[in-house]
């Protein structure tokens, strides 16, 4: 069975390193032919990710296996992740999180009680996707309180809201797009771009 592997990190500042170190030690630990491990550096709060997409559209099929260090890496949109494991289910990809060792039990078949086992497993994975969630409620909340409290002191204007930065590429992405090398999507997704922003940048810049 081919072996895949994701793993995420929310900024470029954090290592992917120990993710990758832990799903490699895994692997070879159980004897498993990892073929590739897909990286994005981006949120989690959605699944609008270049590596994750080309991995999930592109690249598993029935039969695979994909591994993920922790549930949290998958993403922090509790129904979003259900749903994104739903859909991989479905496409009869076997997902291992090395947090939740049920699934490693699961995926190699070699389990008794599979319905138990199976329940524990989904209950698992519940409990993972609310406490991923709540952790960016929280982190949202105190940013909101930091905010307001910064307002309230007359210090936001000093601050404000940081301006996005422009990726290193971008003219030279751009100029790709404008001649057709790229459809728009894709320049944004090399970018790491919303929408809205690509464009506001694009005319800011008279690109």
């Amino acid at each position: 069975m081919p072996v895949y592997a994701y793993h995420r990190t929310s900024t470029k500042e954090q290592h992917l390193d120990r993710g990758i170190t832990a799903i490699n030690e895994f692997c070879e630990k159980n004897g498993l032919d990892l073929v590739k491990i897909y990286t994005d550096q981006q949120t989690g709060k959605n699944f609008d990710r270049p590596r994750y997409t080309v991995m999930k559209e592109d690249v598993l099929r029935d039969g695979d296996v994909l591994i993920i260090k922790e549930f949290d890496r998958l993403g922090r949109n509790k129904q979003g992740c259900l749903k994104e494991l739903r859909e991989l289910q479905e496409k009869g990809v076997k997902v291992v999180f090395l947090d939740i060792p049920t699934s490693w039990l699961l995926a190699t078949g070699n389990v008794e009680n599979k319905p138990i086992v199976e329940m524990i497993n989904n209950i698992l994975i519940e409990v993972y996707s609310t406490i991923a969630q709540q952790e960016v409620e929280r982190k949202e909340t105190r940013q909101a309180e930091g905010i307001k409290a910064m307002k309230e002191r007359g210090e936001w204007e000093k601050y404000g809201r940081p301006k996005a930065e422009i990726p290193d590429e971008f003219q030279e992405t751009v100029k790709r797009w404008r001649n057709g090398e790229l459809k728009a999507v894709e320049a944004m997704a090399e970018l790491k771009m919303k929408p809205a922003t690509f464009y506001r940048k694009v005319k800011e810049m008279g690109l």
